[in-house]
């Protein structure tokens, strides 16, 4: 029995895609181990949003390669579909494989016997066309479940249509089946995730279905407690979602939603499909229906062309919503997309400063929306995190809370109240009653 061992890079999209894999494995007779049991065999899912991530796939293979010197490993991923052949040449690496082939490695890869050359199967993404459905399983307390796939958009800084082609989608029910699956492994949360699953529905290339409807389809789902939507547009968050989500028996008051700049002149540059009154329509709208709502905003600084003046537009406007916390990424340029092309390339160092005025504000902003909640009582789903007799888990509304351990509440949905911000930055919890008690 061979051994095997997965390591992914980047989103929770691979980790369900790894996962899904991970199976296909183990269902044809491989032992799943862990990276350092010496496998055979090592799958590494890659990631390319940021060069970052290109230069931590060749010292994961450099790492495999000390513990397991005569191993077959193979690169799957973003990183290689848009880059095969510069990955090929990384020491080590014995195949690279595209979108249109990662689920189908074992069949490809019959055996995993080495060769002389690396092997690389990587179709143009114009192939990659299928649907591959997905969800992670037994690596957390919750499971991350794919439910679209590629991107039209076409955004001047981005890869991912790139590397993982048009978006397309699977049918609610399929979907639904994945859930009711899920379901029967005591699975409290899913994390509905994909690349931008608010265009959730085309399949084949024509629009069939809608996310509004999968997310009503998915709150009858028995035997899951919830499900949390992992990011979407805000151009496609509907008042609809919204008013569905503030009173839905599962879906949770958590919205992550990209911004990318709160200046219009940059969203127009980076071809975003919103201006910045759009935004601020959706962030109010889901505070005036659901006031606890935990909002997450993912936001690009160090854009070409982004002033002084248009940076502190950005700032100003986050400073100002009634946001939970940031997702700063610091500009890098990628090839193949537009944006390398434009002129006014802001200097790195001014890049990094202002990611860590974003940084700082993003504290600011989690500290403020944690106090606001104080002394609410909350559902907290516990998970195996365990430190100094502490555990910790999350609300409904994504505040991380610190309870003292009990082994008996891991994967559990308990009811807390907030008590106080420990020196951690978590929330310290107790019982509803223990408050009753002190008062």
């Amino acid at each position: 029995m061979k051994k095997v061992a997965f390591y992914t890079l980047g989103c929770k999209l691979n980790y369900s895609e790894t996962s899904t894999i991970s199976r296909q494995f183990e269902e044809k007779g491989y032992k799943k181990v862990g990276f350092e049991d010496t496998p055979d065999i090592f799958i590494i899912n890659t990631c390319s949003v940021t060069e970052n991530a290109d230069k931590k796939c060749k010292k994961i293979v450099k790492e495999a390669k000390k513990i397991s010197p005569n191993s077959y490993v193979t690169i799957i991923g973003c990183y290689a579909q848009l880059k095969p052949k510069e990955i090929s040449e990384i020491k080590g690496v014995d195949a690279v494989l595209g979108a249109a082939e990662k689920f189908r490695l074992i069949e490809l890869l019959d055996g995993f016997a080495k060769e002389q050359e690396t092997k690389v199967l990587a179709s143009e993404i114009q192939e990659a066309t299928a649907f591959n459905n997905a969800y992670s399983m037994h690596d957390r307390t919750r499971t991350f479940l794919k439910v679209q796939d590629g991107c039209n958009y076409g955004c001047a800084f981005c890869t991912i249509p790139l590397a993982r082609g048009k978006s397309r989608s699977d049918s609610i029910q399929n979907i639904l089946q994945s859930a009711r699956e899920i379901a029967a492994t005591d699975v409290k949360e899913v994390v509905l995730t994909g690349v931008n699953i608010g265009d959730f529905g085309i399949q084949e290339g024509k629009r069939k279905e809608r996310f509004a409807d999968l997310v009503k389809e998915l709150d009858n789902i028995e035997g899951i407690d919830r499900f949390r939507i992992s990011s979407i547009e805000p151009n496609l968050l509907t008042n609809e979602i919204i008013e569905f989500a503030s009173h839905s028996k599962r879906f949770v008051p958590h919205f992550h939603i990209p911004l990318q700049s709160g200046s219009n002149t940059i969203l127009r540059k980076m071809g975003r499909r919103y201006l910045r009154e759009l935004y601020v329509d959706r962030v109010t709208k889901i505070k005036s229906l659901m006031p606890h709502c935990c909002i997450g905003v993912d936001v690009i600084v160090g854009f070409p062309d982004e002033t002084e003046e248009l940076f502190l537009e950005t700032y100003n406007f986050l400073n100002e919503l009634p946001i939970s916390y940031l997702h700063v990424f610091t500009y890098s340029e990628r090839p193949n997309t537009r944006a390398t092309e434009m002129e006014d390339v802001v200097p790195m160092k001014t890049r990094n400063q202002r990611s860590k005025m974003l940084r700082i504000l993003s504290e600011k902003k989690r500290r403020k929306f944690y106090e606001e909640n104080l002394k609410g009582t909350f559902d907290v789903l516990f998970e195996e995190d365990i430190d100094n007799g502490m555990m910790h888990g999350f609300t409904e509304n994504y505040i991380r809370v610190a309870a003292k351990y009990d082994p008996l509440l891991i994967n559990e949905i308990k009811k807390v109240t907030l008590w106080e911000i420990n020196d951690k930055g978590t929330v310290d919890a107790v019982e509803p009653e223990v408050v009753y008690e002190q008062h």
